[in-house]
């Protein structure tokens, strides 16, 4: 038994238990004898005191009595006679019965949304958590520093948040109350010059390059300043520089490192290595192929990878691998195409589309 069919039968349950009452039949007075009856007693009563049947003090007592039961029955002949027809009371409750759940149907028909499927319950208590907007987080923390300026470490966590969310001016402006009121470092340096070289749309400015040269300033080994120190060189046509600020990084980089891939691509781009850094194995293998074979290996590779992602598109850094690779073989309308798929896949995640919008800026998309 359907749950429709349920909320149904109850409904016209509901409905028949309040208008049954309409649909019987009022008892009668039986045709108004009652006080014809009581009008003969009187006019009894009054004989028999004349004939002196009865005393005068009975007699009156008596018509007291009468009197009363007249008047009542009188007044119940007269409810009686005011009351609705039998018909006019059954079209009242047939149009009840029938025409409100009709009207009911329709108003859910057109204002409700019978075709969504159903929702499990922990679905819908975990929902609201999950779908959060970021951007009413970053709202409350706003307000919060609103009202305590001085909060240097929540500006520290703010500013990143802002510039993963395209807002570059305000995370620069959170960098530097960061740096302001909770001390300066090379990360927050750092920080700083790539809000500015994004707000730019990805050229690294004078300003951009001197909070890179702080930061390096402030610890030689800042990873982010090193790479974009290495983008200002790449983008004032000098690669050879650019080569090698970041050869060094690379070599000294983990294999586990989450940056490694971006700066091996850059490092491609200036022509710096020949194939994609896909892993170390795959390299190991191509060292004694000639090229045109390396070249085809390298392709059924990234072709694999890219067949693979079209049946599971929630992996972020298998798009990125497949981005670059394309980037390092020179198919850069493959590498846009590719970005365009990855950012489809994965824009109902919003942090895996924050990471990889991330990714596809380091690569120059």
């Amino acid at each position: 038994m359907s749950l429709w069919f349920l909320l149904a039968l109850m409904t016209a349950v509901a409905i028949f238990a309040v208008l049954w009452p309409l649909g019987r039949t009022a008892p009668s007075v039986q045709g108004g004898r009652e006080s014809a009856v009581y009008k003969d007693q009187l006019a009894e009563v009054d004989r028999d005191v004349a004939t002196g049947l009865i005393r005068q003090a009975e007699g009156e007592a008596a018509r007291v009595e009468i009197s009363r039961r007249l008047l009542a029955a009188a007044d119940a002949e007269a409810e009686t006679q005011a009351a609705p027809s039998l018909g006019l009371r059954r079209t009242v409750a047939l149009v009840a019965l029938v025409g409100l759940p009709l009207i009911a149907g329709g108003l859910y028909l057109r204002l409700g949304s019978p075709q969504l499927p159903d929702v499990p319950l922990a679905s819908r208590t975990t929902a609201p958590a999950a779908s959060a907007s970021l951007d009413q987080l970053v709202g409350q923390v706003q307000t919060h520093l609103e009202k305590n300026p001085t909060d240097g470490r929540g500006w520290g966590v703010l500013a990143p948040v802002l510039d993963r969310l395209g807002r570059f001016d305000d995370a620069a402006q959170a960098y530097r109350n960061a740096i302001k009121y909770d001390g300066d470092t090379a990360a927050r340096r750092a920080g700083l010059g790539e809000a500015l070289a994004s707000a730019a749309n990805g050229v690294v400015t004078a300003n951009a390059k001197a909070e890179f040269e702080r930061a390096i300033a402030l610890d030689a080994n800042e990873v982010k300043a090193r790479y974009f120190l290495g983008l200002a060189a790449e983008q004032d046509g000098n690669g050879k520089q650019a080569a090698s600020i970041w050869q060094p990084l690379l070599d000294k980089a983990p294999l586990d490192a989450p940056w490694r891939p971006v700066v091996a691509a850059a490092l491609a781009r200036v022509g710096a290595a020949q194939v994609p850094a896909l892993s170390d194995d795959t390299i190991a293998s191509a060292q004694n192929m000639s090229e045109a074979d390396r070249t085809t290996m390298i392709r059924g590779m990234v072709d694999r990878l890219a067949s693979r992602l079209k049946q599971n598109g929630d992996d972020v850094e298998g798009w990125l691998r497949l981005v670059r690779a394309y980037m390092v073989l020179g198919d850069r309308d493959k590498a846009r195409g590719a970005g365009d798929d990855a950012r489809k896949a994965v824009e109902h995640d919003e942090a895996r589309l924050l990471q990889l919008k991330d990714g596809l800026k380091a690569l120059g998309l």
